[in-house]
């Protein structure tokens, strides 16, 4: 009895450590502890979004890299790493995360070496590591700063339409007014034409008659 709820354990300590272990990523190659992802065109949406948790060394250099997806490498505890050169990085918002990665490593670091931007132009060719807080927050683009100008603009324009509308509905109006005094008049005036034309034309017959 004893012996069957050990290996029972033992089963259920192997599986909750298995399902904890990712395995290595489609788009990469493993060698023990080293997880290759360099030279293979990754962008950052189609970057692998978890490694192995025992990865020692993570090689993403040379691929077209933007930015990381944030706490991407922050369960690697056992990293000691990461070749990052190669890749286009953008220096805008986006690049925040991976620099303080790289701050929080140590000096001089491969990890560093060549983690250059690739734009906003004014800070090409910069490492990101050395990028001030105020630098790369001047560069951020927020969506939703262009989504309420876009709504402004949407809203302005609604407004125009409607008062053009507003405009047009009163000239027609207006139009139709004086067209149907104008009607009205003229068969007022044709009745009054036409009365006038039947007294004329009764005179004469009672007159004879007389």
């Amino acid at each position: 009895m004893m012996k069957r709820l050990l290996l029972l354990s033992l089963l259920l300590l192997l599986g909750v450590r298995g399902q904890n272990l990712a395995p290595c990523p489609n788009l990469c190659s493993c060698r023990g502890s080293q997880v290759d992802c360099s030279g293979r065109s990754l962008t950052s949406s189609s970057l692998p979004t978890r490694f192995p948790d025992g990865t020692t060394e993570l090689r993403l250099h040379n691929n077209l890299l933007t930015s990381l997806p944030n706490n991407l490498l922050d369960s690697l505890t056992s990293l000691r790493s990461v070749s990052v050169y190669g890749n286009p990085w953008a220096c805008d918002c986006g690049i925040l995360y991976l620099r303080a990665w790289l701050r929080r490593q140590p000096a001089g670091g491969s990890s560093h070496q060549h983690a250059n931007c690739s734009s906003p132009p004014r800070l090409r060719g910069r490492l990101v590591v050395d990028l001030t807080e105020e630098e790369v927050l001047e560069s951020c683009h927020y969506w939703y700063c262009d989504l309420a100008v876009a709504s402004q603009v949407c809203l302005f324009v609604f407004v125009l339409v409607q008062a053009l509308l507003l405009v047009a509905v009163i000239f027609f109006l207006k139009k139709f007014e004086r067209l149907s005094r104008e009607a009205r008049r003229a068969k007022e005036e044709s009745f009054s034409v036409g009365q006038s034309l039947m007294e004329n034309e009764y005179e004469p017959v009672k007159d004879s008659s007389i």
